[in-house]
Parts: C-alpha cells; sequence; structure tokens
C-alpha cells in the first residue's frame, strides 16, 4: 500500500536520482520529483501492489518526463545566431523565399489536407488534437497530414522538408 509521507522519506531520492540520469538538470529533477509525488498520491487508489513501491513511482516519474519531453518539443524555437549582419540578412531572405514556396504549394493543397497541415506546423497542435478539431481520429489527421506533406515536397520540387 503506497503511504505517502514514509514513501516520500523513503524514496524522494531515489526518484530524484533516476529522473536526474533522464534530464540532467537537478533544478527540474526536483521540480519533477515532486510532480511525480504529487500525482502518486492523486491516483494512490489505483496502486494495486503488484510491483514495488518504487518501481510505481519510476513509471509515474517517467511518464511526467516524457510529458515535459513533448511540452519543449511543442515551445521550441530557434536560438539566436551570432553571426554577422550580412549572413543574417542572407539566410533571412533565403528562409522567407523558402517559406514562400512551402505557402505557395500550401495553397494549392484540398482543404483537409491545407487545414491539417497549417494546424500541425504554425499551430503546433498534436495529431491527437487535430482530430478532435476536425471531428475525426488520430489517424486520419497523420494520414492526412503525410498526403500534405508529400504534395508539397513534390510541388516545391525538394526531397526534404
Amino acid at each position: 500500500m503506497f503511504q505517502p509521507e514514509k514513501d516520500f522519506e523513503e524514496y524522494s531520492t531515489f526518484v530524484f536520482k533516476y529522473l536526474m540520469s533522464l534530464c540532467g538538470n537537478a533544478d527540474l529533477a526536483e521540480e519533477l520529483t515532486q510532480e511525480t509525488f504529487y500525482r502518486a498520491i492523486r491516483s494512490s487508489g489505483r496502486y494495486d501492489g503488484s510491483c514495488k513501491v518504487s518501481t510505481w513511482l519510476c513509471q509515474i516519474a517517467k511518464h511526467i518526463w516524457y510529458q515535459e519531453l513533448n511540452k519543449r518539443k511543442r515551445r521550441k524555437t530557434e536560438p539566436l545566431q551570432e553571426s554577422g549582419a550580412e549572413d543574417g540578412v542572407e539566410s533571412s531572405y533565403c528562409r522567407r523565399e523558402q517559406t514562400l514556396e512551402v505557402m505557395k504549394a500550401v495553397h494549392i493543397l484540398e482543404e483537409n489536407g491545407k487545414e491539417v497541415f497549417l494546424l500541425r506546423i504554425t499551430g503546433g497542435f498534436s495529431f491527437k488534437e487535430i482530430g478532435e478539431i476536425c471531428g475525426r481520429n488520430e489517424n486520419w489527421a497523420r494520414v492526412t497530414f503525410y498526403r500534405a506533406k508529400q504534395r508539397i515536397i513534390k510541388e516545391v520540387g525538394r526531397d526534404e522538408m
């Protein structure tokens, strides 16, 4: 049976070290450790004792770590470049031209493909969220995005996006 106070004292260091091995950041590992025990308390009724408490806590911690990675992936930003002004202007111009080509190709897509592509690329929505927005399922969103992307690649004449 899960006993929050006792198990926190006994396993918090263990869970912290486990999370440290995953993320390599002490502050983040501490925050995720706290979140792990919070969620363990909330879901303690589902702990059936079929595994050790430490194993159960590490499963929760791993799930939280994966959620953190997904959040970071969605808000990923391009780092600032410290190159000279000439490089910045030239690369900015090239990116703008590439974006223009892609947007022209997006414009010729069928309505579903266009909507899914734009929700995924500009909105950063997951396929599950896109499926919910469009009243379909996650698999439909994945397939529609893939087909739209292939059509855009064909139109732009590139092998990679």
